[in-house]
């Protein structure tokens, strides 16, 4: 059982040597679209929920 531990770390490893990592103008260029597009679903879904909250109160008072 240790030994296919020890296979499977070894193996990862060697893999995660293989990995074309980002740089940091990449990284931050990716990080900017997903901040970018939550603050956009979220104005959205937040304008949504304004929406239908007041639409509810509207219909219950």
């Amino acid at each position: 059982m240790f030994g296919k531990i020890s296979l499977f770390l070894s193996e990862s490893r060697e893999e995660l040597k293989r990995v074309n990592w980002p740089n940091r103008q990449e990284t931050m260029r990716m990080v900017l679209i997903v901040v970018t597009i939550s603050l956009i679903v979220a104005a959205f879904l937040g304008t949504l929920d304004f929406l239908f909250l007041s639409g509810i109160q509207k219909l219950i008072i």
